[in-house]
């Protein structure tokens, strides 16, 4: 893994700890040797991420949609700014940039992108790691629904499985260095 793209709010949440897992999660790309891919914002744990790896020398790979740009949230100071037409374009580009996916806190825009890598995943178009920062439990709910989903038979049990879990950005990471695909879909298998 060298590039990991890192999916999180537009926003800071109302808890420190949101901020402050950002600055842990950069701390251990940096330590890495890793470099970031994301939307490219400047503002909520977008911003605070970005300006982290930033500080420290880090490349920092944003892909931002016109209309953001236009709306003066696309953070300028970055690597590499790649400025695209549409949302797709943009959540194209990230997944195909990223050699694996972390989702931090975030809301609506976050966890689209989270089933997206999700479901490109489960349909093979990708087999890269996926992980949840679960900073402050924040994804607990969604664990316990994807669960649930899960014994009611829409959701293969492998594939939930596959996701990497933790609100320890250090052992998160080292997770996901040691991926191997759990779950291959069915007509892949020879």
């Amino acid at each position: 893994m060298k590039k990991i793209t890192v999916y999180c709010g537009s926003n800071k949440g109302r808890d420190s700890a949101f901020e402050a897992g950002a600055k842990t999660l950069a701390k251990e790309l940096i330590k890495r040797n890793l470099e970031l891919v994301y939307g490219a914002g400047k503002v909520g744990l977008m911003g605070i991420i970005a300006d982290e790896m930033l500080r420290a020398g880090s490349k920092v790979y944003g892909i931002i949609p016109q209309s953001l740009v236009n709306i003066e949230v696309a953070h300028l100071g970055l690597t590499e700014l790649t400025v695209v037409e549409t949302m797709r374009d943009r959540k194209w580009l990230m997944a195909e940039k990223g050699d694996g996916f972390i989702a931090m806190p975030g809301g609506i825009g976050t966890l689209e992108e989270l089933f997206e890598i999700m479901t490109l995943n489960q349909l093979g178009y990708i087999q890269k790691p996926l992980a949840l920062y679960n900073v402050k439990g924040y994804y607990n709910k969604l664990l316990d629904f994807l669960s649930f989903s899960s014994q009611e038979g829409f959701l293969r049990q492998e594939q939930l499985d596959s996701l990497i879990v933790s609100d320890d950005a250090e052992w998160l990471l080292e997770r996901m260095a040691a991926y191997t695909p759990k779950y291959i879909p069915k007509w892949e298998v020879k």
